[in-house]
């Protein structure tokens, strides 16, 4: 005879899509009713148009079916009462209103910063498919979309929906297993629509996405800033001291420049820059294996030299990623070319450094020794 408590451990091995813990640890088995071969379970939902309700919902009724296949299921939903909420936030908050949870010294997230020095240049269609990449390694990947008016992230991750609010909490959409946070949900006008804002508020906006988005336990949180060495660059190492930086830049000569810059201002601002990765370097002809060079090709390697001895540390070329039509065919719809083509030479690149960067120490730039002066 099915009894509760075999059915409440089965459920304990449920995780809430959004939020990446046991059902169970959130109090949202509601109840558990069996009678004969038929078992209803009662869930609470944080709110009550919660986007993964037939997701729990598959989960659930599968958990228990490993029991017995031969069970008859049925789930009752309902909504959490704003004790219940607050609770909730309790727990995963720790009692802490408003912290920025990256600066702790006790959190593991490696917060990677991706920077080019112009646009153009791949970088949001990079950190997407590094992202998958990660994931596939068996990593837990969050991306704040920093470019805060060219946001892209989104669209090419197919993550369009707007977070879900639970007491001042954001949970964030996610795809392919990766959360993702834009300034695209909070825009009246969607895609469309134009963000004017100026510098102040474009630090207020990256605090945002870092203190009030409930991230959970990730392994990488990748950061796609926008071009250049402007505000956002400079807040993010200012919210984030012990976030390093990937510098990203094509072949050709005026794109190093600008790159070298952005590196240089990491440096300036007391991040660490682990790499460089040359995008867009050559066309690979399908038929011959011939490699035509359009953007240039060699300038990663250069900048990698020229950023070493500008910063008087070793940084590595990361690697080179030659040009595929798949990369913007799978951004249009939101299929990074990892998953649509993970045979293609780019995918293969982008793996390749991903599994460099998994191995990768976080270091100690900006975390505070416990070091007394003697």
């Amino acid at each position: 005879m099915l009894t509760q408590d075999q059915v409440m451990d089965a459920l304990s091995k449920v995780l809430d899509p959004e939020i990446r813990r046991p059902l169970t640890e959130l109090k949202m088995i509601d109840f558990v009713e069996i009678e004969s071969s038929s078992v209803k379970v009662g869930v609470l939902l944080t709110v009550s148009g919660c986007p993964m309700r037939t997701e729990i919902s598959d989960s659930v009724k599968s958990a228990i079916l490993k029991l017995d296949e031969h069970l008859n299921i049925s789930i009752e939903f309902s909504v959490m009462s704003d004790e219940q909420r607050a609770n909730l936030r309790l727990h995963l908050k720790g009692g802490v209103e408003r912290e920025n949870p990256f600066n702790n010294p006790n959190n593991l997230t490696k917060v990677i910063a991706i920077a080019s020095g112009k646009g153009g240049v791949g970088k949001s269609s990079l950190t997407v498919n590094l992202a998958v990449a990660l994931t596939q390694l068996g990593r837990t990947v969050g991306i704040i979309d920093a470019d805060i008016y060219g946001h892209s992230i989104p669209r090419l991750l197919n993550a369009l929906g707007a977070p879900t609010m639970v007491e001042g909490m954001m949970m964030p959409p996610q795809n392919h297993g990766i959360k993702v946070i834009s300034t695209l949900p909070f825009k009246k006008g969607g895609v469309n629509e134009p963000v004017a804002f100026r510098g102040p508020m474009l630090h207020k906006m990256l605090e945002q996405f870092l203190v009030d988005v409930w991230w959970g336990d990730l392994d990488f949180l990748l950061i796609d800033l926008p071009p250049g060495t402007g505000d956002v660059a400079i807040s993010m190492a200012h919210l984030v001291p012990t976030s390093q930086v990937i510098v990203v830049t094509s072949g050709h000569e005026a794109s190093a420049e600008v790159a070298i810059r952005a590196g240089v201002l990491a440096h300036h601002l007391k991040q660490r820059v682990i790499g460089v990765i040359e995008n867009l370097s050559g066309l690979v002809v399908p038929e011959t294996g011939q490699v035509i060079d359009v953007f240039g090709m060699g300038a990663g390697l250069e900048i990698a030299k020229q950023l070493s001895a500008a910063t008087n540390s070793n940084i590595d070329l990361l690697g080179t990623i030659p040009i595929d039509p798949q990369v913007r065919l799978g951004g249009d719809s939101g299929e990074p070319i990892i998953l649509s083509h993970p045979d293609a030479p780019a995918a293969k690149a982008i793996k390749s450094i991903a599994n460099t960067l998994s191995v990768m120490p976080r270091g100690l730039v900006g975390q505070t020794l416990k070091i007394d002066p003697v």
